[in-house]
């Protein structure tokens, strides 16, 4: 008989082993922050699944005096197999896997530390069979309660990770000090910063040595991991993307890189979810601007209402736009699309035209280049070799990225947080397409109160801009079928997955959208 309660203690802690790894995969995915966790559980409904209640059942089960504990040890067995198991199927479906950090393995340590104390604290004094059966039992129970265990470990340990935090913003610190001559230029929006972030480094490549910051790299800590592995001694021009979910975000990198150059892209509602109002975006944004110095330069995009109504007073301000109005300085004209890509004007009321070729496409890729040339034009770069640099710039992978493949098929890859303006202006692009048009979108998140409203309206464009919507998963599915209503001409197909929209897809001549993947987080 001891053989089975061992043989549960063994399968328990290989099946906590497995959900400790998914639950610290979301609050990897939360940035560790309690609060964001915390948010997802809520909405989830994780904490109400089958597997989460039966597990209360059994754990009760177990629990109760009257139930053999062998009965109990046996149906645990059969439990923790079967989630072995869908454990192991799920992690194909993930589509940002856990990241073994350091720090994950820290949470990891700290979460089995409290099991060890829990198995201590039931198993003392008793002989050997109940000693492994309280080790199953309580290997059930934190099962269940994976979440509280991530928690209370990432809130034991966040002393030691303030540590650890401050050395490494210690060393970055040293680092920037050391190179006085550094021009820092940093970008920030709602949307479109790392877009414009590329750009600007192959523009100013063509004179400068330049480091930026790589991927989504764009947190105080993300930055400090760019300074301290990729900024080189002998790099010019230090190209700083900067994100923020809360006010005091990008004003904490700023105090660390002393920016010279500001770029603010656009304010729009994103991560309304965190930051509750449009204003809060815009302020925190415009720390960013409010942190250069007098001699500075701040650019910024007034195509965007909560940026064309932020007076700058504490630096020179260039202020730019796809149209043409009073209160800009420069804009665009003559755009054309064609098989190549993109032919258009800057023009500016202090130089002269700028008529230039990209292969990229959509007014939002041309707003990017925009703020970009500005930058580059203001640090000295030769015209002739602005032309050159934004011809010769490569799609950003998932932003509004273009790839034709054999059999008359176009992919428009927008698949990167998707937002209110740039899944408006993706459908733009789509309309413009010959052939049958295809949309793929689970629609777009952390919009806050207008999360619905925002997703209806996205809704009611694809119904003016193509003829078949793929519609993925159950975030959005209602506000966007709001939208769509009943079109005539358009068939609405909803899926669950992604993997189950490709395979809707016809096999030749169309064109296809894929408007935003939502992460593991969302449903």
């Amino acid at each position: 008989m001891e053989i089975l309660f061992i043989f549960a203690a063994i399968a328990g802690l290989d099946a906590i082993w497995s959900e400790f790894r998914r639950t610290l995969m979301m609050l990897q995915q939360n940035s560790y922050r309690i609060d964001r966790y915390n948010r997802y559980l809520k909405t989830s409904g994780e904490m109400t699944s089958y597997g989460k209640l039966t597990a209360v059942i059994l754990l009760l089960f177990s629990l109760i005096a009257a139930v053999p504990e062998w009965m109990a040890a046996s149906l645990q067995i059969v439990f923790f197999f079967i989630m072995a198991v869908k454990a192991a199927m799920a992690q194909k479906k993930y589509k940002k896997p856990l990241v073994r950090t350091k720090r994950v393995n820290r949470i990891f340590v700290v979460m089995y530390l409290l099991v060890a104390l829990l198995c201590v604290w039931f198993g003392f004094g008793q002989d050997v069979a109940g000693v492994f059966f309280s080790i199953s039992t309580v290997c059930l129970a934190a099962w269940f309660a994976s979440s509280w265990f991530a928690i209370i470990a990432v809130w034991m340990l966040q002393p030691v990770e303030k540590h650890i935090n401050k050395g490494y913003v210690n060393d970055a610190a040293r680092i920037l000090k050391a190179m006085p001559d550094l021009k820092v230029i940093g970008i920030t929006g709602s949307y479109g910063k790392t877009s414009t972030k590329h750009y600007l480094q192959r523009i100013l490549s063509e004179k400068f040595s330049v480091c930026m910051t790589p991927g989504s790299f764009n947190t105080t800590m993300g930055v400090v991991r760019t300074v301290r592995e990729y900024l080189k001694p002998y790099d010019q021009v230090f190209i700083c993307e900067m994100g923020a979910k809360q006010r005091g975000d990008i004003k904490e990198i700023c105090d660390l890189v002393h920016p010279s150059v500001g770029i603010v892209t656009a304010v729009g509602p994103q991560h309304l979810e965190s930051f509750k109002t449009i204003e809060n975006v815009q302020h925190t944004k415009f720390e960013l601007i409010d942190s250069l110095p007098a001699n500075g330069l701040a650019v910024i995009n007034d195509d965007f209402e909560y940026v064309a109504n932020r007076p700058v007073g504490n630096v020179e301000a260039v202020r730019y736009g796809v149209k043409d109005r009073p209160e800009i300085e420069c804009w665009v004209e003559d755009i054309n699309y064609s098989a190549t890509g993109t032919d258009f004007t800057i023009m500016s009321r202090k130089a002269e035209p700028l008529r230039l070729h990209t292969q990229l496409v959509g007014e939002c890729n041309v707003s990017n280049l925009v703020a970009a040339v500005i930058v580059a034009l203001n640090l000295g770069v030769d015209r002739d070799r602005i032309r050159y640099a934004v011809e010769k710039i490569e799609q950003v992978e998932h932003r509004l990225s273009i790839k034709r493949i054999p059999g008359g098929v176009t992919i428009i890859d927008d698949a990167f947080n998707s937002n209110p303006t740039g899944s408006s202006m993706a459908l733009d692009v789509l309309a413009a397409m010959p052939g049958r048009r295809i949309i793929i979108t689970p629609g777009m998140i952390e919009l806050g109160d207008e999360q619905f409203e925002l997703n209806r309206q996205f809704g009611e464009k694809i119904a003016r801009s193509c003829d078949v919507a793929i519609i993925v998963g159950h975030y959005n599915r209602e506000a966007i079928l709001a939208g769509l209503g009943t079109p005539k001409g358009v068939n609405v197909m909803p899926v669950e997955t992604f993997a189950e929209a490709i395979t809707l897809l016809p096999k030749s001549d169309y064109t296809v959208l894929y408007e935003n993947d939502l992460p593991d987080t969302f449903k």
